[in-house]
């Protein structure tokens, strides 16, 4: 199906389709029939997605993995790493707003909340982030569900995954070890090998070169925040989001994330159908 062009024909509720969800007031929508992504309503149930028949990974080489907030349940851990963080130094940064620069990393999210910190004060910061978040929250970061099964199937099929996060390598090799992945993976890039952390392009470039050979257009990536998103555009490749980050829908929309699911799980459940 040629995803530019809308399909032929109207779309129609389905006879089982108008329910309203445990935790929203609004009416959700199933459809099915044979519609353009761009005609579909933010959200789908699994048995509307299951339904239909365009695979997303039907031509994908590669898949470029982020890591916190995808794979791995650690986005509020962060946020309160940086929060005691800045509190070191006497800022008062809320938390609700350090949550929306989670997906950064240190040299783009403290320029973001504090743009008057100097370079000492700065590097003072970003290391006493990973002084606290290694010691006091690592340990209890764990896996989303079937977050190791989804990278086995992309494995199953022939699809290269490379992991692309805005963490240190240590913090990479340790998620490595919790979800058992490394034998499923292809490589893993992060910050350490990268001048500029997301949503600069960089380590998403730097994670399609270990994919030897693979096209921008033959890759995807899945990340969880909008950083994500415009990092993977600037480097020509399309990105499926994931909410499980906490990161609103609109907003990774807005970011021109093509897909949104709710987590890699039900990207799993549909076997990456659209």
């Amino acid at each position: 199906m040629d995803r530019k062009h809308p399909v032929e024909g109207t779309l129609r509720l389905a006879s089982h389709c108008r329910r309203t969800t445990a935790d929203s007031a609004d009416t959700h929508t199933h459809f099915e029939g044979p519609p353009h992504e761009s005609t579909l309503p933010a959200r789908l149930c699994l048995r509307c997605r299951s339904s239909m028949t365009t695979d997303i990974f039907r031509d994908v080489q590669c898949v470029l993995l982020d890591i916190d907030g995808t794979l791995v349940d650690s986005n509020e851990f962060h946020a309160k790493a940086w929060d005691e963080s800045f509190q070191r130094l006497g800022y008062a940064v809320p938390l609700p707003v350090i949550r929306q620069q989670i997906g950064k990393g240190a040299d783009q999210l403290i320029p973001s909340l504090l743009p008057q910190a100097n370079e000492a004060q700065s590097k003072t910061i970003a290391s006493g982030h990973d002084e606290i978040f290694r010691s006091r929250y690592l340990d209890d970061v764990r896996p989303f569900s079937r977050a190791t099964d989804f990278v086995a199937y992309l494995h199953g099929r022939g699809i290269k995954a490379v992991l692309a996060s805005s963490a240190n390598r240590r913090e990479v090799d340790h998620y490595i070890d919790l979800l058992r992945i490394e034998d499923l993976i292809e490589a893993s890039t992060c910050s350490d090998d990268v001048e500029h952390s997301k949503p600069a392009g960089d380590i998403f470039a730097a994670a399609l070169q270990k994919a030897a050979g693979v096209r921008p257009d033959r890759a995807l990536t899945i990340g969880d925040t909008p950083y994500d998103v415009t990092a993977a555009s600037k480097c020509g490749i399309a990105t499926l989001a994931v909410l499980s980050g906490g990161f609103a829908e609109p907003l990774l929309r807005s970011a021109g994330a093509r897909w949104v699911y709710a987590s890699v799980g039900e990207v799993l459940a549909v076997k990456g159908q659209c």
